[in-house]
């Protein structure tokens, strides 16, 4: 059985690689052309890049491709419309990186509520300023998509003291984590009576632009915006304006439309704004686990069983009700 591992030169970039090249013959292809020569004959992909858009250039080559696991919770470089009409499935690393990130969220939120910026310089000043600070508990946070990273947020936020609710496709009374769910439809009006609006949208058509300058309006001036999902599902230059304007209080991107962020970007200097380079999911042993998730998932597929994190490539996600099918 051949894999080719796109994105990564050889088993030195790889943790734990061994476990891999006990189960399969593999092959390394560390960039585009690379690709195209290794995919031929290749049953199985392993995207070690999760943001590498190689793979549609090389699928005129891949004529024997049943399967690609892609090392990433977001899909949008890989889903492009050949795949996503073909029969090839696509799994990814769904739940792996939903605490961490949960804990990135958190924390931010703390460090807002406690004042810990203006700390930290008056620690550098040599000032000693006693002053009152907020809480958490007792407020209120809507979380803007409910899949299994805006779940593990929502509880994290709860076991804190927050009320939470979410946004997902379609509404409901009777989530099991958020209670309430609105439709997305309505996700400035659920935004409006927060004090955190925390987004975590896929990267799909349907969410492109989703935080517009309206949305931003919509929002408390005292409220604060988290995106951990997509840099595409945000209007930059509407967020900056919002931030500027005293909108709204402030805000945390781990997310942009151009990463790294460039060096003249406005949200560099935006007044109360927090850029950390889309880090929020990566913890010390990260790349093993990720091995792992694709092992098990080899070693099922060598047994026919079904594969864990199969993605919807017409959505664009791993649905919450399907993580394994035949």
């Amino acid at each position: 059985m051949k894999v080719v591992v796109s994105g990564a030169a050889g088993p030195e970039d790889i943790p734990a690689f061994d476990s891999v090249a006990a189960e399969a013959d593999v092959v390394f292809a560390p960039d585009g052309p690379a690709l195209q020569q290794a995919v031929a004959g290749a049953e199985i992909v392993l995207g070690w890049d999760f943001r590498g858009r190689d793979m549609e250039e090389a699928w005129p080559a891949a004529d024997s491709l049943k399967w690609i696991q892609w090392c990433g919770a977001g899909v949008d470089a890989v889903l492009f419309p050949a795949l996503a009409e073909s029969s090839v499935l696509v799994t990814n690393v769904r739940g792996l990186f939903d605490r961490a990130m949960a804990e990135s969220v958190l924390c931010y939120m703390l460090a807002e509520v406690k004042d810990f910026r203006r700390t930290v310089q008056d620690q550098q000043d040599k000032v000693w300023n006693h002053r009152l600070t907020g809480k958490l508990a007792g407020q209120s946070a809507v979380v803007i998509g409910t899949g299994s990273i805006g779940r593990e947020t929502a509880e994290l936020l709860k076991a804190v003291g927050l009320r939470v609710s979410g946004v997902g496709r379609t509404a409901r009374q009777d989530d099991p984590c958020f209670g309430t769910i609105h439709a997305s439809g309505d996700a400035a009006k659920a935004a409006s009576a927060a004090d955190w609006v925390i987004a975590v949208l896929p990267g799909t058509p349907e969410t492109e632009s989703f935080f517009t300058a309206e949305f931003f309006t919509s929002m408390r001036p005292s409220a604060r915006f988290v995106n951990i999902g997509r840099g595409n599902a945000v209007d930059e230059a509407a967020l900056v304006a919002a931030l500027e304007s005293g909108a709204i209080a402030g805000a945390m991107l781990d997310v942009f439309r151009t990463e790294p962020l460039p060096q003249d970007s406005p949200m560099w200097r935006a007044p109360n704004l927090v850029v950390t380079p889309h880090m929020t999911g990566d913890y010390h042993g990260y790349h093993a686990d990720m091995i792992a998730v694709f092992v098990n998932n080899l070693k099922r597929y060598k047994r026919g069983e079904g594969l864990i994190n199969i993605v919807d490539k017409q959505l664009g996600y791993v649905p919450n009700e399907t993580t394994a099918r035949s």
